[in-house]
């Protein structure tokens, strides 16, 4: 069977995200797919944490998740308030592998920043928020440093 953007997402994940938890979701009507990801830390001292919908937890560990999206170029743009971070593709000629990889590379970058910050948060009072971080620029440097120049099509149904 040939790879497909979505096979191709989840070899380069599970490569490059051996620790965290994620999880691939594809939206075929909107032509979408979202990489859920799951950060877990111990709020030792059992603060109480309040996420952004204003819900508050004691919980011993404490679970954050975000997401990101690949979205057909040709379709409606995902709400960017939503997701870490939006990627256009062209739903004929589908994904560079390069960019795949790159996005795999850079996603654990970013999990790995993010699980310091999180720990960060719940040890020191000062931090008042926590959010993952996705840089653009960042992101275009490593799909440089991955430049394979084959297509990974768009999955059929």
């Amino acid at each position: 069977m040939k790879d497909n953007m979505l096979t191709e997402l989840e070899k380069q994940l599970e490569k490059a995200l051996e620790e965290f938890d994620f999880a691939i979701d594809w939206d075929v009507k909107q032509h979408r797919i979202e990489v859920s990801v799951v950060l877990f830390a111990e709020n030792k001292s059992n603060d109480v944490i309040e996420d952004e919908e204003g819900v508050q937890s004691e919980e011993e560990v404490i679970e954050f998740e975000d997401s990101l999206v690949l979205y057909a170029e040709d379709k409606e743009v995902p709400d960017e308030l939503e997701y870490l971070a939006m990627i256009p593709f062209n739903r004929k000629k589908g994904m560079l592998k390069g960019d795949i990889k790159a996005l795999a590379n850079y996603l654990a970058e970013v999990l790995v920043n993010g699980q310091d910050d999180l720990l960060d948060f719940l040890n020191d009072e000062t931090i008042e928020t926590f959010e993952l971080v996705w840089n653009d620029e960042a992101f275009e440097e490593e799909k440089k440093n991955n430049n394979g120049t084959a297509m990974v099509a768009y999955p059929k149904y």
